[in-house]
């Protein structure tokens, strides 16, 4: 099962918008990569629903969505297109049908202990050179929050570009921890700083 850290598995897989080789996908760009347990079921209908509806916000941020069940092409275009007539909301990004369950698999998105033949709701926060930054895990029966998945995409974004860290319940906008000090020279210019400190390990900053 692949780990915060991890490169990211490669493979291929059949979407609904054509072929990808997920390397070459991943490329030069962030991948939210989300399972959900099955199509034409009502809480993936929610939640695709979600995804579809933000895909300017995670274009916006440098992020692809990519998601995948264990479903046939099929189905998946069934599906996306009932959506479509019922809503008027398309899910324009790739879906992987993995039938074989290889991929789901691969990722460690078949759980047995919630089910043997659908793949769990896990989300995937991918860089892009291809390391796992994130992992979130969520069972069938529970929607997972989309606020939260935007929140976390920016925070890595943000913690990355300024090298900082976040906070309990950090939004865009909040200030940042900064890295303690690991001298006395640097413990000596923090004392002088502007920072706002609740101790010298612990000062907040904005950006």
């Amino acid at each position: 099962m692949p780990k915060i850290g991890d490169l990211a598995p490669d493979f291929e897989a059949v979407t609904t918008t054509g072929k990808i080789k997920f390397s070459e996908f991943n490329k030069e760009s962030w991948v939210v990569f989300f399972s959900h347990p099955a199509d034409f079921t009502p809480v993936c209908t929610t939640e695709m629903t979600g995804f579809a509806q933000e895909h300017d916000f995670f274009r916006l941020h440098n992020a692809k969505l990519l998601g995948l069940s264990i479903d046939s092409i099929h189905a998946h275009m069934g599906w996306v297109n009932n959506v479509k007539e019922k809503s008027g909301v398309l899910f324009d990004f790739p879906i992987i049908a993995d039938i074989d369950m290889s991929i789901s698999k691969l990722y460690g998105m078949l759980q047995p202990g919630e089910s043997e033949t659908a793949a769990v709701r896990a989300v995937f926060f991918i860089d892009p050179k291809g390391k796992i930054r994130l992992v979130m895990y969520y069972p069938m029966n529970v929607g997972r929050s989309m606020p939260e998945i935007k929140r976390v995409l920016v925070a890595l974004q943000t913690a990355e570009e300024h090298k900082v860290s976040m906070p309990l319940n950090w939004q865009p906008g909040d200030k940042v921890i900064v890295p303690a000090p690991k001298t006395l020279a640097e413990l000596a210019e923090r004392e002088q700083s502007g920072l706002e400190m609740m101790d010298f390990y612990l000062a907040k900053k904005s950006l």
